[in-house]
């Protein structure tokens, strides 16, 4: 790309019947303003547009930062509700467990007591034919005896 320096500095050969050297320099006088605005507003904009690129670039960094962020999030998210659920159903059947223990605890001990009630009831059983037979020999005794009594008495009569 041409300079305006280059312009600038920019000799034309002198011929007959050429153009009118006064009208030349002018018009390259603003032809060197205007190109060196040009020029220098091409720069600016070079500049601006690297230093955009370099923004973009850290966007694109940070998005692609922010994507993997939220994907490590997500998947933790996902592993702690596994790890909740899993622990949850834990829980349950401990709880489960613990219940059916207690119920078997409770089954255990409704045997036994039944189980002793109804030894109670057989000693019972047993404890009153022995009081009965007991009775009956002692009832049994005193007739005899009551009997031996009044026979004695009508013999020594």
């Amino acid at each position: 790309m041409i300079t305006p320096l280059e312009i600038q500095n920019k000799e034309f050969k002198k011929v007959m019947r050429g153009y009118k050297e006064s009208e030349v320099d002018e018009f390259l006088d603003r032809i060197i303003v205007d190109y060196e605005k040009l020029y220098k507003e091409n720069i600016e904009l070079k500049d601006k547009i690297t230093l955009l690129n370099e923004q973009i670039e850290r966007y694109a960094n940070l998005e692609k930062t922010l994507n993997n962020t939220l994907i490590v999030a997500q998947s933790t998210a996902e592993e702690v509700a596994t790890n909740a659920h899993r622990k949850a159903e834990l829980i349950i059947k401990e709880a489960e467990d613990r219940a059916s223990k207690i119920i078997e605890q409770a089954n255990q001990e409704i045997m036994k007591a039944r189980r002793e009630h109804e030894e109670v009831k057989k000693q019972m059983q047993i404890f009153r034919t022995r009081f009965k037979t007991l009775l009956e020999a002692q009832l049994e005794a005193v007739t005899t005896t009551c009997s031996e009594i009044i026979n004695d008495d009508d013999d020594a009569e």
